[in-house]
């Protein structure tokens, strides 16, 4: 699979070429710092024409190893004005991969104000097409017309009106595998927000009629790689039972219960709504409204932490209900009611924008008595407003950074521009050297230490995170997190298969070291862009109140020194 699909909007030309030789062993977020290393100046303005826009499959796209069909977007993001990549599941990755697809490139800018998409259909044929009767869709009636157009058997990656009006705070929504829903979120960084500027509405990929080649140095070696991955993942207690009954809220009741779960803005205090909103009660509303766990959201996902959630009279309101969107709406801004967050989350899906950035938005709005913790209908009003276009739902839809300097609050929980996810890092202060130190700014995908035991004690949490941050990089260039779960905790051994179906799928000798050393390598590119983006070790910090205020719950602080944390990623 070397096929690299060039869309020039400027001149409106779509051109096919190879993937380059030191691409090949790149995949996902490695391969998106990448091109954007090579093609992007990083002191270019993120929704101006030398930005970039990169999609990016795998480096087992197209095999059967495990949840390898993610699709990442890589770009210079408007949020934290550094290197980006959000990554999602969904069936867009694996309807390219049957393309033979490996890497979609978007750069310049049409030249009027005009709206194009992206087709291929299935002879894998790609052209432009205009699409200014889609201006101002949100994803979902943007969904339904595209398969009226295409037909069903379809994915589609598409922004809301939140991209088409530049949002920092907007999300690429990608269609769900079992739904069919653009419910799936390339949701930090504003990535939304670029491909808006782009012109570019959405990316409407047909099933191929006939699936691209997969070469394989070894195919039995190969298989034996997957056989054996897989058979860890089926014996992981998370991935192979928790996760699929509760999704991703399963971790609700860890977080809750040891201080990491946000609170009304990171206040440290303990989540007093925890049985309202935890994952007892996610999943007694899915079974009795008639909803759906257990679910894949790309195609082949043994791990199945999908969900179909009902409102109370059985009508769909929302899927992919997850852990992050809960803990930032709900107990982060106090709001004890599942269906309020539901209904937030389906508005933002639709519209374009991120649940978590928006939950930390809505808390430090709440903090400084715009309206109190708790109020689920202020919430909706707040979300209302960035829908309408009024001037404080503009401000608000720039993220949380912005939104806290301009209302003059004392307390924003962001780094490098972005609002953190839910994890509070003076209890996870694994998690926090992560969002410290990270090129990525605060992201939970950099890789959380919350389920490790004393997560609030200093004791070895920068060798923690230095070995988690490496980790879940490499696991970004091949699969889900999820699927990654076992490396970090009883199954660690499990990272020679990943080397054996390497191995059998590109020759040469591999082992864990060389695959580790893809990680490595995608943390230093991101390093290097940052660098030449203006950033120093003194945007590896925490906003001073993790430092100033101890949590009420363990009165823990966020107590490491500069010179601790530039030890984390020194390469």
């Amino acid at each position: 699979m070397k096929k690299v699909l060039r869309i020039n909007m400027t001149g409106e030309t779509v051109a096919w070429e190879a993937l380059k030789d030191d691409h090949v062993l790149l995949g996902n977020r490695g391969l998106t710092a990448k091109v954007l290393t090579e093609e992007v100046d990083p002191a270019c303005d993120p929704l101006g024409e030398e930005n970039k826009l990169v999609f990016a499959l795998g480096l087992l796209a197209g095999t059967g190893f495990p949840t390898a069909n993610r699709l990442s977007v890589g770009t210079k993001s408007p949020l934290t004005k550094g290197i980006k990549e959000s990554n999602s599941g969904g069936n867009i990755a694996t309807f390219l991969s049957r393309h033979g697809i490996k890497l979609i490139i978007v750069e310049g800018k049409p030249r009027e104000k005009t709206l194009s998409l992206l087709h291929i259909d299935a002879d894998g044929n790609a052209e432009l097409v205009k699409a200014d009767e889609y201006a101002g869709l949100g994803a979902y009636e943007l969904n339904e017309k595209v398969k009226s157009a295409y037909g069903d058997n379809i994915a589609v990656a598409c922004i809301g009106p939140a991209g088409e009006r530049g949002y920092s705070n907007s999300t690429i929504q990608v269609t769900d595998y079992s739904t069919g829903h653009p419910n799936r979120a390339l949701g930090r960084g504003g990535v939304g927000a670029v491909m808006g500027s782009r012109g570019l509405k959405a990316i409407v990929v047909e099933r191929a009629k006939k699936k691209a080649d997969i070469m394989y140095a070894d195919r039995a070696q190969f298989t034996r790689g997957t056989r054996d991955f897989t058979n860890v993942l089926s014996r992981n207690r998370a991935t192979a039972t928790a996760m699929r009954l509760f999704g991703t809220m399963v971790g609700m009741a860890v977080t809750g219960k040891s201080g990491a779960l946000p609170v009304k803005n990171f206040s440290g205090e303990r989540c007093m709504i925890l049985d309202k909103i935890g994952a007892t009660k996610f999943q007694q509303n899915i079974s009795q409204r008639g909803g759906s766990s257990s679910l894949p959201c790309q195609p082949g996902c043994p791990i199945k932490c999908s969900n179909i959630y009902n409102d109370a009279n059985g009508n769909y309101l929302t899927a992919a209900f997850e852990y992050e969107t809960v803990a930032m709406i709900g107990s982060n801004c106090d709001i004890d009611d599942l269906d309020t967050i539901a209904r937030i989350e389906r508005m933002c899906d639709d519209f374009g924008i991120d649940t978590i950035e928006l939950g930390a938005t809505i808390g430090v709005c709440m903090d400084t008595g715009i309206l109190p913790f708790g109020d689920g209908e202020g919430a909706l009003n707040l979300v209302n407003e960035i829908i309408n276009g009024t001037e404080f739902g503009e401000t608000l839809a720039q993220g949380t950074e912005v939104t806290g300097k301009h209302i003059g609050a004392r307390r924003i929980p962001t780094v490098k521009g972005q609002a953190m996810p839910g994890y509070d890092p003076r209890n996870s202060k694994g998690t926090g050297v992560g969002y410290a130190t990270s090129p990525q700014g605060a992201d939970h995908t950099v890789g959380t230490t919350s389920g490790s035991a004393r997560d609030f004690l200093k004791t070895g949490r920068i060798q923690m995170s230095q070995k988690i941050q490496v980790l879940y990089a490499t696991v970004d260039n091949f699969m889900c997190h999820f699927a990654g779960l076992p490396l970090a905790s009883t199954h660690r051994y499990a990272i020679e298969h990943i080397a054996e179906a390497m191995a059998g799928k590109y020759g040469g000798e591999w082992n864990a070291d060389r695959v580790f050393g893809i990680g490595i390598q995608t943390i230093m590119l991101e390093k290097a862009f940052n660098r030449k983006a203006g950033f120093t070790p003194q945007d590896d910090r925490l906003p001073r109140f993790f430092y100033e205020e101890a949590s009420p719950m363990t009165g823990a602080t966020f107590d490491f020194t500069d010179e601790e944390l530039q030890q984390v990623i020194p390469f």
